[in-house]
């Protein structure tokens, strides 16, 4: 037996036990999957695919169901961030085509029904900022009470670092999840922001938490991490616990430090997909920016099929999205029922 063959024996020995400890901690007991069994099957060859997928989908199935949540998001206030996160043409510090802009609250309201004609029961008020001002919080109780007049669907926000109080404040206008992505592995952190640290967004997860807001935290893959940072991240956050997780793919802007990166080839995205519902085995995990161009239409199809339970309908906030109707049609012919609204998810 030559040497390729023990190596090529060894790893398809290595294909099966990882995937059989998966099926029995995973599937059979509702058990994460730790960070170096992670690492494991982020190195299964791409002939495990469809397997891997699969598995993926059971698990999603036993401890979430066959619901699918579905969420809009409306950029509140686009461009001119302060922060130097190497991803975003919304960063003032880089030459993109994206600059600072308002929108009013009537067009907030408009945003929130048409988001709740695609039977969303999310919707979520972003804004390219460090953390609010007063002026942008006095804005967003504006947005929200205009929208709960006129809107049954439940109102998140993504408003960058917050202080204590603000988190208070946020609670008290009803928000119901709070959005902050801590990106990446806290080890490949650096690379892609400088202006602040992971642990200053952990520490406002953290106080998000303890307010009694749900927490909505992922982050972006493709940004040079190598695969034992994804494992890294995807520990990171089965150890926070997250009620949603929203799994981006970069999709490279023009003018940012990541523009000239290349799309993650699909193969790698949906083991990614797959192994963090392995890693997160009851949460929310949400399909979010760059599936279209990472993985197409098929792609998005064997994603829903590979572990993912909640999608972002329509446009991203500078990038455009697949049409709603279009996800909404896939979910019908999935046999995959949209989740109603309710309290508490």
């Amino acid at each position: 037996m030559t040497q390729a063959t023990v190596d090529t024996t060894r790893d398809a020995q290595t294909s099966d036990d990882i995937l059989a400890i998966a099926r029995e901690q995973v599937l059979g007991r509702g058990e994460p999957l730790d960070r170096e069994q992670v690492l494991a099957v982020l190195r299964l060859d791409d002939d495990r695919l469809t397997e891997l997928l699969q598995l993926a989908h059971d698990v999603r199935m036993k401890w979430c169901g066959p619901e699918v949540e579905v969420e809009g998001i409306i950029s509140l206030k686009t461009g001119g961030c302060p922060e130097d996160c190497h991803f975003c043409s919304q960063s003032g510090l880089f030459a993109s085509p994206v600059r600072s802009a308002w929108i009013d609250i009537p067009s907030l309201v408009e945003a929130a029904k048409q988001t709740a004609k695609t039977g969303a029961t999310e919707f979520c008020i972003v804004a390219a900022v460090r953390g609010p001002d007063k002026r942008l919080l006095s804005q967003v109780a504006a947005g929200i009470e205009a929208i709960r007049n006129e809107v049954d669907i439940q109102i998140a926000c993504s408003l960058g670092m917050l202080t204590q109080e603000q988190v208070d404040q946020l609670r008290d206008m009803g928000v119901h999840r709070y959005n902050h992505n801590l990106e990446t592995a806290r080890s490949h952190f650096p690379n892609v922001v400088t202006t602040h640290t992971w642990e200053e967004r952990w520490d406002t997860l953290r106080m998000v938490r303890e307010a009694g807001m749900e927490v909505c935290c992922g982050g972006i893959l493709g940004m040079g991490e190598s695969l034992e940072q994804r494992a890294e991240f995807a520990a990171d956050l089965a150890a926070l616990e997250p009620d949603e997780v929203p799994l981006n793919f970069l999709n490279p802007r023009p003018g940012t430090p990541f523009g000239d990166l290349e799309v993650l080839p699909a193969s790698e995205a949906l083991k990614s997909v797959a192994a963090f519902r392995l890693a997160l085995p009851r949460t929310i995990l949400r399909f979010a920016g760059g599936r279209e161009i990472t993985l197409g239409d098929l792609g998005a199809k064997q994603g829903i099929l590979g572990g993912i339970n909640a999608v972002i309908v329509g446009n991203y906030l500078t990038t455009l999205g697949r049409p709603a109707e279009d996800d909404l049609d896939l979910l019908s012919d999935l046999s995959m029922p949209i989740k109603s609204l309710n309290d508490t998810i």
